[in-house]
């Protein structure tokens, strides 16, 4: 296995922001991202909308100058802990890469931007059937959670606007 390099990305230089977009997109089209590929609009102003978020954060692999892997990140709050938290929202390892802890060197930096930003823990959502991810998310700590056993596991729901 070839070296790989993490870095912060700077939503501002054009070949970082391209970087993003092209994984991001690549991600849309597998099946695993839903089949289709991201609208133009979100092609080209997704860079300068995370740019203006100062809660959002990615983190990019490269092996040399190629980008292998991404992770977007949004910084929220935990009001039972009254500290911020972070979600990772997105998680990108091109095919030709995974198997190879990309994304356990991509989430170093997350965590330790977690930290920095002084959250309390990090969150994520996975397709039950994605057994690779859930595997990768397993061995970064990531596990379900309940409050109350009596109450059950928690579940991710969304209602589209």
């Amino acid at each position: 296995m070839t070296q790989i390099d993490v870095r912060m990305v700077d939503y501002r230089n054009a070949a970082q922001a391209a970087a993003l977009v092209d994984l991001l997109d690549g991600y849309a089209r597998d099946p695993a991202g839903g089949g289709t590929p991201l609208d133009a609009a979100v092609l080209q102003g997704l860079p300068e909308a995370l740019a203006a978020r100062p809660q959002a954060f990615s983190v990019v692999a490269y092996e040399g100058e190629q980008p292998v892997g991404l992770i977007n990140c949004i910084e929220g709050f935990s009001t039972f802990a009254c500290k911020p938290l972070v979600n990772v929202h997105d998680v990108v390892v091109l095919a030709s890469h995974r198997g190879q802890r990309v994304a356990q060197k991509m989430f170093a930096l997350v965590e330790q931007e977690a930290r920095n930003r002084g959250a309390c823990k990090l969150t994520l959502e996975v397709l039950s059937g994605n057994a690779p991810a859930l595997r990768s998310y397993e061995r970064e700590g990531f596990a379900g959670y309940q409050l109350d056993p009596a109450f059950g596991h928690a579940l991710f729901l969304h209602k589209k606007l």
